[in-house]
């Protein structure tokens, strides 16, 4: 796996201190260096992305090789740091790791990682395949090293996720690590930054040549006409290419900042126009279009720009097979029978899922209240799905305490929850909860506390007492810390017993002041109970489990009401619900 390669080949280079927050599609490589740790390697998940990259900054200091993994929207909640790591320089080489989401497949944005690369003057590597990606994180390494600086690795979804077979290298890289020297250059101050910006600058330069002799950039064939491309639109470029048993000039880019403009121009040399294939911007297209600019050359550039390539979404080989055949104005061969499309399956809660019993608590105690539910990342952005209808805003990691907060200020009327999930509440949500306390602001924060970080694939967090490694951890208690930042009212609930689950809410929604329902109950996951059944003689067909709770485990089919046992997991809410009493769980076989 992709994700495998990446941390093989980190591993392989000496890295010694790996810190990330789990955010698919990067997830696994965090996970491969706990499995395949020998014994000297520093990893942890981190509390969120801004911590993980302040302390493989200090490791970096010490001359240590760290790495960073996170998502694309991980690197937007530590730019900070990065930004200022870039001004201030490292020792030990030091790889960022952001892994993209062209679809976006599972995330809240598409954004290119390419654009903060040159916004922050970060080198940044694109590979294409994983077993390229393999071989270049240890290049990634070198340059960090060369030019004290980190640098950005940037795999797309197909990259981490995709398969490839490699050789692994035996003689792994011994870096000694001379440990932390003091230097007034560490502390970062405005003159030094000053001065730092004018060196930055110098390197950037030198970068942009360094890049073009860079062994993973290259032009191949020659033709008059010419395709340009970086990561996996690259691998499907060949693909492409041999497809339509054709040839014509290519460049791959794989390192698009600093641009190696060198390389570009001997590539645009002669060329007649050129075909940019890269996910997600027109990072390259641009690029190749200022150079044209700047040094007069006739070439045409297509691309996104010019409505030749999709600017949204997630590239394939069929689809850049099909650009490149019109470029080229090749033929292409009669199109194959089309096969039936596949059943739409929109995203729902687990069949058993205890958000599904949270969210359903605080509709039924909110009914006949003015009431707004703000949402969050996590499973739990599904409550916003029919019948539920429970998450009225959603916007990214920890925003839905603070924007409870505007939104009760600007709808004063209105009782306003905010619900956050355990990991979430402890990567972001904590801030918001001490802001609505210093501002008092009537709020009821819902912490969905199933003990794991569920969506991307059961990693521990702070509140559950187990390291990334498996070691037991000081367990951080959710109800201590929202005393402690002075929260008055906390009611700890299991949302599977609905009445009591109801009160908590009601409770918590009468207090004057910010008041918190911390719903306990673990991830199916985690905790399988046995499942339910109909009892037939006592159902009326009436429906109301299945159109109040939409649990995918209960299926209605020719006028009968059935629990399918193979997904139920006998959480017990539909039986609570149940106005006959005819859901009861199943006996011993």
């Amino acid at each position: 796996m992709g994700n495998e390669c990446i941390a093989l080949g980190a591993i392989h280079a000496g890295v010694k201190c790996v810190c990330g927050y789990p955010g698919t599609p990067s997830t696994e490589i965090l996970e491969t260096v706990v499995k395949e740790n020998p014994g000297d390697i520093y990893v942890e998940w981190s509390v969120n992305e801004k911590a993980a990259i302040e302390v493989a900054a200090g490791a970096s200091y010490s001359g240590v090789r760290t790495l960073v993994t996170m998502k694309q929207v991980g690197l937007n909640a530590c730019s900070d740091p990065v930004m200022c790591l870039v001004y201030i320089g490292i020792k030990g080489g030091m790889v960022i790791v952001v892994a993209d989401d062209p679809g976006p497949i599972s995330s809240q944005t598409e954004q290119d990682t390419r654009h903060f690369a040159s916004f922050s003057k970060l080198p940044i590597f694109d590979p294409s395949t994983p077993d390229e990606a393999y071989e270049m994180i240890e290049d990634a390494y070198e340059y960090s090293e060369k030019y004290k600086t980190p640098v950005i690795f940037r795999p797309t979804t197909r990259i981490c996720h995709g398969y490839s077979s490699i050789d692994l290298k035996q003689d792994r890289k011994c870096i000694e690590a001379e440990g932390f020297i003091k230097d007034p250059k560490w502390a970062i101050f405005p003159k030094l930054s000053y001065q730092n910006h004018i060196v930055l600058e110098k390197k950037i330069s030198q970068m942009g040549k360094d890049f073009s002799s860079y062994r993973f950039n290259g032009i191949s064939g020659n033709n008059a006409v010419g395709i340009a491309s970086s990561g996996i639109g690259y691998a499907y470029s060949k693909e492409a290419l041999d497809s339509l048993n054709t040839a014509c000039r290519v460049l791959k880019v794989a390192t698009a900042y600093p641009f190696p403009e060198e390389l570009a121009l001997k590539f645009l040399d002669g060329l007649e126009k050129v075909l940019v294939i890269e996910e997600l911007d027109p990072v390259v297209e641009r690029e190749l279009t200022y150079i044209c600019g700047k040094h007069n050359l006739k070439t045409k550039i297509f691309g996104k720009l010019t409505g030749n390539m999709p600017f949204a979404g997630e590239y394939s080989a069929e689809l850049v097979k099909s650009a490149v055949s019109i470029f080229l104005n090749i033929p292409q061969d009669e199109e194959p029978l089309s096969m039936p499309g596949l059943p739409i399956r929109p995203p729902v809660l687990c069949a058993g899922c205890p958000h599904r019993a949270s969210f359903y608590a605080v509709k039924q105690a909110a009914k006949g209240l003015d009431a707004i539910f703000s949402g969050d990342i996590g499973c739990y952005t599904l409550g916003n799905a029919k019948p539920l209808e429970m998450v009225d805003t959603c916007l990214c990691m920890g925003a839905g305490i603070t924007m409870a907060q505007g939104l009760q200020r600007a709808n004063p009327q209105t009782i306003n929850f905010a619900f956050v999930g355990d990991s979430t509440f402890f990567h972001t949500g904590i801030p918001g909860v001490v802001n609505a306390v210093y501002n008092q602001t009537k709020i009821v924060v819902i912490i969905l506390d199933n003990s794991t970080t569920a969506m991307t694939g059961h990693q521990p967090h702070p509140g559950t007492g187990v390291k990334a490694t498996g070691a037991i951890a000081e367990k951080i208690d959710i109800a201590g810390v929202l005393k402690a930042i002075g929260v008055k009212k906390i009611i700890k609930s299991n949302p599977l017993d609905l009445e009591k689950a109801v009160s908590a809410v009601r409770e918590a929604a009468e207090f004057e002041s910010v008041s918190a329902v911390i719903f306990e109950a673990p991830c199916i996951a985690i905790s399988k109970p046995k499942p339910h059944l109909i009892i037939t003689d006592k159902c009326t067909a009436c429906r109301k489990c299945i159109k109040e709770l939409g649990c995918p485990a209960i299926v209605y089919s020719e006028g009968k009401v059935y629990i399918d046992s193979s997904l139920c997991v006998g959480c017990n809410l539909c039986s609570q619900v149940c106005p006959s009493e005819a859901i009861a769980q199943q006996e011993e076989s």
